[in-house]
């Protein structure tokens, strides 16, 4: 396993998430264009299971790119104190919670602290990523 606080993880959980919503994206293209009962979901495009699952599918990519960015950061931080790195990379990854826990709603009925876990992870990773770049001397 990677060193903590190296940002290899966020960077590898960046790509390895980001992949994973690319292919959730050719379902929804599937459920939009193929599927049985096409027109319905066309018809409820901008409320109910089908708003949520395309705001699973953009926060699954953006939040995946966050996490790639936090990568390469944490690897050209790594003056600033390690226990700050591993906060950073920690919350950053608890961030990708947020879609995750949106598609938990829609599939299966789960309360959305996930939603609200992840986001507020994701928000404290990038607070802290700034006081660990002004730690930094790179």
């Amino acid at each position: 396993m990677k060193k903590l606080g190296s940002g290899k993880l966020n960077l590898a959980a960046g790509f390895f998430v980001i992949a994973l919503f690319m292919a959730y994206g050719f379902f929804l293209i599937y459920l939009r264009d193929f599927a049985p009962g096409k027109e319905e979901w066309i018809a409820a495009y901008s409320s109910g299971k089908h708003f949520e699952t395309r705001l699973a599918h953009v926060h699954g990519a953006l939040f995946s790119v966050l996490n790639m960015i936090l990568g390469i950061a944490l690897i050209h931080m790594q003056a600033a104190k390690q226990n700050l790195l591993k906060a950073v990379e920690g919350f950053g990854l608890l961030g990708l919670l947020m879609p995750l826990g949106i598609l938990a709603e829609v599939y299966f009925g789960a309360p959305p602290f996930l939603v609200l876990l992840g986001g507020i992870s994701i928000l404290i990773s990038f607070v802290l990523a700034g006081v660990a770049a002004l730690q930094s001397n790179q």
